[in-house]
C-alpha cells in the first residue's frame, strides 16, 4: 500500500482572496493531478493576497502543520511590487532548488519572450519540496508536463517529471505518474515495480 502524498496548493493574488474574481490556479493543478497521478494523493489549499508574510505563514503551515510532501504555488512571481512569492519562499526554504525555475522558464519561452521576468524558485523545507508556479492553467500545464509535439513524444521536459524523484530523495511517498500525461524519470535503481491496482 503507498503512502498518500500529501499536495498543498497556494494560490497568491490580491483580487481572487478578496472575491474579485474567481482563482483559476487551485481549480486547474486539482484537475492536472487528477489525470497525472496514479498513486493515492490528496491536497489542501489556500488562497491568500500578495502579502510575504502570509504566504510565509501559508508555506509553513503546510509543511509543518498539515505535513504536504509537495507545496505548489501559483501567482506573484512577476517583477512588480506586489509579486513577493519568490521573496517568501525563499524565506522558509532550507536549501534552493535552482533547476526547477530555469526549466519553468525554458519551457515558457516557447511561447512568450516575457517568460524571462518570471522569477519563480523551489526549495526544500525540511522533508517537503516547494515549487512557484505561473498563475495562468495554461502556462501551469505547460511547466508541469513540458512540451510535446504532434506525435506525442517530449520535445521539452515539464518539472514534474524530476518531482517524484525529488520527493523520493527527501524523505517522501513513492509518486506514480500515469505516463500519457507525464513520466516520472527515476534512476534504474529507484524504480518499484507498478502497483496493482
Amino acid at each position: 500500500m503507498s503512502e498518500e502524498l500529501v499536495i498543498g496548493l497556494v494560490s497568491v493574488s490580491d483580487r481572487a482572496s478578496q472575491g474579485v474574481y474567481e482563482d483559476q490556479g487551485i481549480p486547474a493543478l486539482q484537475a492536472w493531478f487528477g489525470t497525472a497521478l496514479a498513486s493515492p494523493w490528496r491536497m489542501v489549499t489556500r488562497l491568500i493576497p500578495d502579502e510575504q508574510p502570509q504566504i510565509e505563514a501559508a508555506l509553513r503551515e503546510l509543511v509543518d502543520e498539515d505535513g504536504c510532501h509537495l507545496v505548489l504555488t501559483t501567482g506573484g512571481t512577476g517583477p512588480a511590487l506586489r509579486d513577493v512569492t519568490p521573496e517568501a519562499t525563499l524565506a522558509v526554504g532550507d536549501r534552493v532548488m535552482p533547476g526547477f525555475g530555469e526549466q519553468m522558464r525554458q519551457v515558457s519561452l516557447k511561447f512568450v519572450p516575457t517568460a524571462i521576468l518570471s522569477r519563480q524558485v523551489a526549495v526544500i523545507r525540511g522533508k517537503a519540496l516547494i515549487i512557484n508556479l505561473p498563475g495562468q492553467p495554461k502556462a501551469i500545464k505547460e511547466t508541469l508536463e513540458g512540451l510535446k509535439d504532434d506525435s506525442g513524444k517530449t520535445v521539452v521536459n515539464g518539472i514534474f517529471a524530476a518531482v517524484p524523484y525529488c520527493i523520493d530523495l527527501i524523505g517522501g511517498p513513492y509518486i506514480e505518474t500515469n505516463d500519457a500525461v507525464v513520466k516520472a524519470f527515476r534512476p534504474k535503481s529507484a524504480i518499484r515495480p507498478r502497483a496493482k491496482s
